[in-house]
C-alpha cells in the first residue's frame, strides 16, 4: 500500500501484494511493497555449453531439461536506458525461454538494468533485486532508490528485472483504464446481498477473461518458477558463479523458491518482509487480516485511542459509507471499498500514519478526496484517471502459482472467523479469498511455494515485528523451511513493511555486513 507509489515496494500475498511493492519502494527513497475493482489483498553436468535447469513440474526421477548454449552463452548489449533513469545505469534485454519445459522453443525477451560497482574495493559480483508484487518494475524500481544501496554499489553492480509479464517483459494488460474505474466504483468488495456478490464474481470472471484474451501465450508462463529459472539464466549471463540476491516481500517468495530449485548456486541471500512459505490461499489471508489488525491496533494506539472503541468507530464509518459513499471530487466517490484501500495503504508504514489521521478525520466530515488520494496510490492510478499495469502482472502471477482456489461458499463460511480477528478487514480480505482467481483461465503450480534448500549457504532473514502486509510469523516459518542450518533470521522492531531502508542503523549494518563481507550474524539477533 502507500507511501509513495514512486518508490520500491515489497509486498505481501494476493491484492495487497501489490500495496507492498509500491509501498516499500517509497519508504526506501524517504529514508535514503490493480485498479480498484481488481481483489488483492507467495518446491549436473554441463556439456557443449548447456547447463540444467529445473522443468516446471519434473515427475519423480526425471531431469530437469537443459538450457541451449544459445541462451546461456548470449551476451548483454548495455546501453543507454530509454527513459534514462540517471548517471550510470544501463539497461539490456535477455532471453529466456517462454515454457521452460521445452528450453529450445520459443523465447522471451526480459528488460534488465544495471549500475556497476562504484568502489575501488574489490568488486563481489553483481546483486540482483526484486521489489516484490509481483507485478513490480525492478527496472524502475531499482533505478529510483539507488541511495538507499549506496554502500552495496560499492562491491556490487546492481541489478533488477522487470519479471516475465511485468512491465517490459511481456507486461500483462487486463482491462483498459475506463474498465477500471468503472469496475472500482461499481463493484464492492464487501458484498452484502446476493446481486452484489454475483457482481462480484462475474467481474472476478471478466478480469480473467481479459487476461487471457490479451497475455494469450505468455499467461501460463508467468509463476514464481519460471522468475526463479530466469534468475539462475542471468546469473549465468553475468558471469556469477553464485546468485548474491536482495528480495522484498513477495521477492522473499521468489528468493525461497530460487534456494529451493539452486540451493548449490546460492550466494549471499537476504529475504526482507516475508512471506509464509506454509501458508495456502486461505493461510495468506488470515496472516495478513491478523498483521492489519495489528498494525492498527498500534496506529490507533499512537493516537491515544483504545484500539476496540477505535476499530468499532472505524467500523460504523465503513458502514455508513457502504449506505452512502462520500463525495471526493471531480465528480468521484469515496465508496467502503476505495476506504478499506487508503486504510490498508496507511498501514504499510508509520510514516503514513498521519496521513491516514487527516483522511479519517476529513471522511468523518464527510469528505472523501484524502481518502481516495491514498487509494489511488495503491492502485497505481493518476490524477488523470490512467492506470498502471502492475496490478494486472500481480494478479496474474498470483494465479498462476495458486493451485488452491477457495470456492464462494468456502469463503462465505470462513467469514465469521475472520470478523473475529478482525472486524474491519476480515470480509475484504475473506472475500478476496475466492475472488482473486476466481474462474482463472491458467491452472495454479501449487498450494504452497517449496523453498526447502538443503545444503545451501546461509540465507538471512529478515523479519519486523509491526509489518502489517507479512507479519513477522513469516520470517520465523520461513526459516524454518528453509532448512537446518540455512535459514538465519535478523528481527526489526518496528512499525513498517520490510526492515532495510527503515531508519535502523544496526538492520543497516548487519545486512550490509552480510552481503559485503559475508558476515553471518547471530542466531535470533535483534534490531530496534
Amino acid at each position: 500500500m502507500p507511501e509513495p507509489a514512486s518508490a520500491f515496494l515489497p509486498a505481501p500475498v494476493r491484492r495487497l501484494r501489490r500495496i507492498a511493492a509500491a509501498v516499500l519502494a517509497g519508504a526506501l527513497l524517504v529514508t535514503g511493497c490493480g485498479g480498484a475493482g481488481e481483489r488483492s489483498p507467495e518446491k549436473a553436468d554441463v556439456r557443449d555449453g548447456a547447463r540444467p535447469s529445473a522443468k516446471s513440474s519434473p515427475g519423480p526421477g526425471s531431469s530437469p531439461p537443459e538450457l541451449p548454449a544459445a541462451l546461456t552463452g548470449q551476451r548483454l548489449d548495455w546501453g543507454a536506458c530509454a527513459d534514462a533513469p540517471g548517471d550510470g545505469w544501463q539497461c539490456a534485454t535477455m532471453k529466456a525461454p517462454l515454457d521452460h519445459a521445452e528450453p529450445a522453443g520459443e523465447t522471451i525477451d526480459l528488460a534488465l538494468v544495471r549500475k556497476k560497482a562504484t568502489g575501488p574495493g574489490r568488486r563481489i559480483g553483481s546483486l540482483l533485486f526484486n521489489f516484490g508484487g509481483p507485478g513490480g518494475s525492478g527496472v524502475a524500481a531499482l533505478s529510483a532508490s539507488e541511495s538507499a544501496f549506496g554502500s552495496l554499489n560499492s562491491r556490487y553492480d546492481l541489478v533488477s528485472f522487470d519479471p516475465r509479464g511485468v512491465a517490459a517483459s511481456s507486461g500483462v494488460r487486463c482491462r483498459s483504464d475506463r474498465e477500471l474505474e468503472a469496475a472500482g466504483a461499481e463493484v464492492d468488495l464487501t458484498p452484502d446481498t446476493a446481486a452484489e456478490e454475483k457482481a462480484y464474481f462475474a467481474d472476478a470472471a471478466d478480469f480473467g477473461a481479459g487476461c487471457e484474451r490479451r497475455a494469450g501465450k505468455v499467461l501460463p508462463h508467468i509463476g514464481t518458477a519460471d522468475a526463479a529459472r530466469d534468475m539462475d539464466l542471468m546469473r549465468e549471463v553475468l558471469g556469477d558463479g553464485k546468485l548474491h540476491y536482495f528480495g522484498f516481500s513477495y521477492g522473499t517468495e521468489l528468493g525461497g523458491t530460487y534456494a529451493h530449485l539452486f540451493p548449490e548456486n546460492v550466494g549471499r541471500i537476504v529475504l526482507d518482509g516475508v512471506v509464509d512459505p506454509s501458508a495456502d490461499t486461505m493461510g495468506h489471508a488470515r496472516n495478513q487480516t491478523t498483521g492489519f489488525q495489528r498494525a492498527l491496533d498500534n496506529y490507533l494506539k499512537s493516537t491515544g485511542a483504545d484500539p476496540k472503541e477505535g476499530t468499532h468507530s472505524l467500523v460504523a464509518l465503513l458502514k455508513r459509507m457502504d449506505a452512502k459513499p462520500l463525495p471526493a471530487g471531480g465528480g468521484r466517490e469515496l465508496t467502503e471499498s476505495l476506504a478499506l484501500t487508503g486504510i490498508l495503504a496507511s498501514l504499510y508504514s508509520e510514516q503514513s500514519w498521519s496521513s491516514l489521521t487527516d483522511a479519517l478525520d476529513a471522511a468523518r466530515a464527510g469528505r472523501g478526496a484524502q481518502l481516495l488520494s491514498l487509494a489511488d496510490q495503491y492502485n497505481d492510478r493518476d490524477p488523470s484517471g490512467s492506470y498502471g499495469t502492475q496490478s494486472h502482472a500481480q494478479r496474474a502471477i498470483s494465479c498462476a502459482d495458486a493451485k488452491k482456489r477457495p470456492t464462494a461458499a468456502q469463503a462465505r463460511a470462513a467469514l465469521p472467523e475472520f470478523r473475529r480477528i478482525s472486524p474491519v478487514f476480515g470480509e475484504f480480505l475473506g472475500w478476496d479469498t475466492a475472488g482473486w482467481c476466481h474462474a482463472w483461465p491458467v491452472p495454479g503450480a501449487h498450494e504452497t511455494p517449496e523453498v526447502s534448500a538443503p545444503g545451501a549457504d546461509p540465507i538471512l532473514v529478515v523479519g519486523t515485528t509491526g509489518d502489517s502486509a507479512t507479519p513477522i510469523e513469516g520470517a520465523e516459518r520461513m526459516v524454518d523451511e528453509l532448512g537446518r542450518g540455512v535459514g538465519v533470521q535478523l528481527t526489526y522492531r518496528g512499525e513498517r513493511h520490510t526492515a532495510y531502508g527503515g531508519g535502523s542503523s544496526c538492520v543497516t549494518s548487519t545486512v550490509d555486513g552480510y552481503l559485503l563481507d559475508g558476515k553471518v550474524p547471530t542466531r535470533g539477533k535483534t534490531c530496534s
